[in-house]
């Protein structure tokens, strides 16, 4: 059985994402319609591409993501149809894929352009459903990526930064995430503190402010202070046990990582 995940900032309060799915079911009645998340801040590409790449080792080979954050829509910003590892993605050429497109393999990559496999009447601000809904629901029952259009030359990505800077003994990263419980996920990735120093070695600056050494969970920290521990993406995390770390330290906060004098 098929399955088509859905990300978008579209919302849950109008019909929106209601009138997508019903597109794809019409054309692929057997599909299974996974909703990611529907509350992206309107317009903000950037947190769309961590949460796709976020989702993408969960789902199973010939997942088809559909992301629908467009900014440009009705312009001549292309849509693409592409392959990653095994799973499909189709979205506006924005930089949604910059995420995945780092971490996984790219197998293929068309620009949408065969009008056979869109709705017969375009609007110019609904391409979710005119476009890129159809192409989605063809593509999970089995339409070749070939045919949707030539392979693309070019790919947009995002000047955002994907990974933390070395800094002598340690890291310099910056937020790249801000969660619903206000924690701050940074781009210093548990993989790039080298081996085999504990997290407790590692000192932890945010905003030049002294927030201790790396802990496990929220609980390390007395309530109302903050902490720093691996999230379950592996990256860096900043919160306030039971509070908001993006009121305490902002949205865009630099974040240090050392070795603590007696380890370096």
């Amino acid at each position: 059985m098929p399955i088509i995940s859905l990300l978008t900032d579209y919302g849950n309060r109008d019909a929106y994402v209601g009138v997508v799915k019903g597109v794809m079911i019409g054309i692929a009645p057997r599909a299974t319609i996974v909703d990611v998340t529907h509350e992206i801040e309107p317009y903000n590409v950037g947190h769309a591409a961590f949460i796709l790449r976020q989702v993408w080792p969960w789902f199973p080979t010939g997942t088809v993501h559909l992301v629908v954050v467009d900014p440009g829509v009705g312009s001549e910003r292309r849509i693409i149809v592409g392959k990653y590892a095994g799973q499909y993605v189709v979205a506006p050429d924005n930089g949604l894929v910059t995420w995945v497109h780092r971490d996984f393999a790219c197998e293929a990559m068309h620009v949408a352009e065969d009008r056979r496999y869109f709705l017969p009447n375009l609007s110019t601000t609904f391409h979710g459903r005119d476009i890129m809904a159809p192409v989605a629901a063809h593509l999970a029952s089995g339409v070749k990526l070939r045919n949707f259009g030539r392979v693309a030359d070019r790919l947009e990505t995002l000047p955002m930064p994907l990974r933390a800077e070395r800094m002598g003994p340690g890291w310099r990263g910056e937020v790249v995430y801000v969660d619903r419980f206000g924690n701050l996920v940074t781009n210093i990735q548990e993989e790039q503190l080298a081996p085999p120093r504990s997290a407790e070695a590692w000192r932890v600056l945010v905003g030049g402010v002294n927030v201790g050494p790396i802990r496990m969970t929220f609980s390390d920290a007395a309530v109302g202070s903050p902490v720093a521990f691996f999230g379950g993406v592996g990256h860096l995390e900043i919160a306030i046990n039971q509070g908001r770390a993006v009121e305490r330290f902002g949205a865009t906060p630099i974040v240090e990582v050392s070795l603590t004098p007696n380890t370096s």
